[in-house]
């Protein structure tokens, strides 16, 4: 297992850290896995999830639709940096996870993120913690959509045909997910699968990642 695990003590369980729950909300068998370890080397010496966008640190957008939304629990996978990332989600309701191979690659995180799912959680899904126009309605559309298509090995949205991020990932690919190695993360094993779906959705958010400053501009531009 490349992921730490700390004593209860520490305010760390099964794996990362809970700090907080929320009661009030069913619980979900859909999961949400936000992907914040790399090193993010595009963007230049600052750490990429910290650098602030309206106000609040890049990696904060993410976490907060995806807190916001159906799915339970959200759990954050850091690495590079993790004390300070990890400082700036507090009062976030989110399982965080430290992957200790993250210099590994994406692989490397994602299986992270898998290992801590709970029992229940039948699917994840997967967000980028460089996106941060995703919002809670998508994430909501991708799961009411897994599982009114009858929880299929994937869900992978698409705007005119062309498929973008976050993903559903169902549970029984953990098995493949744990092969994974590099810096690649699941397209390789949903690659030409007949029980991956795609949800059509009207958000062009699904293709928007921050790799440069220059890209980090331009959406702040748009929000």
């Amino acid at each position: 297992m490349n992921s730490e695990r700390r004593q209860p003590s520490d305010g760390y369980a099964d794996g990362g850290a809970l700090r907080a729950t929320n009661s009030a909300r069913q619980m979900s068998n859909v999961a949400a896995i936000i992907l914040a370890a790399g090193r993010s080397t595009r963007f230049g010496p600052g750490p990429k999830q910290l650098t602030s966008l309206q106000g609040r640190p890049l990696v904060r957008h993410a976490l907060e639709a995806a807190v916001g939304s159906l799915a339970e629990p959200v759990i954050v996978v850091t690495g590079h940096r993790a004390d300070e990332i990890e400082a700036s989600l507090e009062a976030l309701p989110v399982l965080i996870v430290r992957s200790l191979a993250f210099g590994d690659g994406l692989s490397t995180s994602l299986k992270a993120g898998f290992a801590a799912l709970p029992r229940h959680s039948r699917a994840a899904v997967v967000l980028l913690g460089d996106m941060p126009l995703i919002t809670t309605r998508l994430i909501d559309i991708l799961v009411r959509g897994w599982r009114s298509m009858g929880e299929p090995a994937a869900l992978v949205p698409t705007v005119d045909g062309q498929r973008g991020n976050p993903v559903v990932l169902s549970r029984e690919l953990e098995c493949l997910i744990r092969e994974l190695s590099g810096d690649i993360g699941a397209g390789s094993i949903l690659r030409g699968r007949p029980d991956v779906m795609e949800c059509p959705v009207d958000d062009p958010a699904i293709f928007q990642d921050v790799d440069t400053p220059d890209e980090l501009g331009r959406i702040a531009r748009c929000m």
